[in-house]
């Protein structure tokens, strides 16, 4: 499933740094604004232990964990939805991303320039908010403008469409995010429709020092960020971006050696494929053969046939039934055989809701 997380925020929070080490692709990292005027694309492995157990007891040729996918966006200013720094450059690169993972700065450090001259990570928060707000209120106005006039004439769909539009622009003119609206099913089509920044979810990323990583709850700014987050039922993960990258290089033993030495019990990529992964409501099924165990992304409350489509579109075509057993029976029974032998393993039609974890064999005939 093609989805992505966008890593926005000010110029030198951090965010080129974090990319470079989650992605290892080399994003250019600089003290300066605006060093990173295209937005980078990396694709980077999901981390998941039931992937190399799978393998264990499989023992297949080859093993394939899912991936997912991490948009760096050249840093945003005051004044970008007005074309200030590279202004709406940035907003459209965030338009395309499904969510956004935005990245402040919680460390002093008087080598690294701040653009606006201190740290203050909500400041920092609502200038990036605010320029999203703005953008939207834009676009919102203008197609008010646009549908207002069917709707005068009595147009159901502009009606309906007018009074959704005018309940977000209330809130947007209150600087409340888009997605801070309660819509319904129907409603949110239209919302969908218009692509709003702000109606995207939103994840804060902590960036603190290392010394600080350890004992992160310890830091003034991170408890900042939590109280401000907390407001709009976010998540904040904590991270030290340098840290991050000389993870990156550290591999297996070395890798559990160095985060154990740092007091660190899973490194920052790990917590945010996590919570990105909740923040797009995407969990994980499994296929598992001699030829190759996988590991497959999916939309939580997806059905069998839709599930079988992330593989190959015939399989959703041409599903006939899936052969489930869910990951703990299996490591349990201690193989496929013995699973199906204690009763564990089932047999689905289309209207089974796949479970994250679940480790499946489609069925199908084209």
């Amino acid at each position: 499933m093609a989805l992505t997380a966008g890593i926005v925020g000010l110029p030198n929070v951090g965010k080129s740094t974090l990319f470079n080490a989650i992605t290892q692709a080399g994003a250019e990292s600089a003290n300066y604004p605006f060093c990173t005027i295209d937005p980078n694309v990396g694709i980077v492995e999901v981390p998941d232990h039931r992937l190399q157990k799978l393998t264990e007891l499989v023992q297949p040729k080859k093993t394939v964990p899912t991936a997912f996918e991490f948009t760096d966006i050249a840093g945003i200013v005051k004044g970008a939805s007005q074309g200030e720094g590279l202004g709406n450059k940035f907003l459209s690169h965030i338009r395309q991303v499904d969510a956004i993972c935005q990245v402040v700065r919680c460390f002093a450090d008087e080598n690294i320039t701040h653009v606006s001259g201190k740290v203050d990570p909500i400041d920092d928060i609502e200038v990036i908010n605010l320029e999203l707000i703005l953008a939207d209120l834009e676009s919102v106005n203008k197609r008010i403008e646009r549908v207002g006039k069917m709707a005068k004439q009595k147009d159901k769909d502009a009606m309906f469409e007018h009074e959704v539009l005018v309940a977000i622009k209330d809130a947007l003119e209150s600087e409340k995010p888009a997605r801070a609206v309660e819509v319904t099913e129907e409603q949110q089509r239209i919302v969908k429709g218009m692509h709003l920044l702000t109606a995207k979810p939103m994840l804060y990323v902590a960036n603190v020092s290392e010394e600080e990583v350890a004992n992160a709850d310890d830091n003034e700014y991170v408890q900042k960020v939590r109280e401000y987050a907390a407001k709009e039922n976010a998540e904040v993960i904590v991270i030290c971006a340098k840290i991050e990258e000389e993870i990156a290089e550290l591999e297996g033993e070395e890798k559990e050696m160095f985060l154990s030495e740092l007091g660190i019990e899973e490194s920052g990529l790990d917590q945010l494929i996590r919570a990105s992964y909740s923040l797009l409501g995407l969990a994980t099924y499994f296929t598992a053969g001699v030829q190759e165990v996988r590991a497959w992304t999916f939309r939580r409350g997806m059905k069998a046939p839709q599930c079988a489509g992330v593989i190959h579109s015939d399989f959703e075509r041409g599903f006939i039934r899936a052969e489930i057993v869910a990951y703990d029976d299996l490591l349990a029974a201690g193989s496929h055989a013995a699973a199906k032998e204690a009763g564990k393993v089932r047999l689905e039609g289309k209207d089974y809701v796949v479970q994250d974890g679940d480790v499946i064999h489609f069925r199908f005939n084209v």
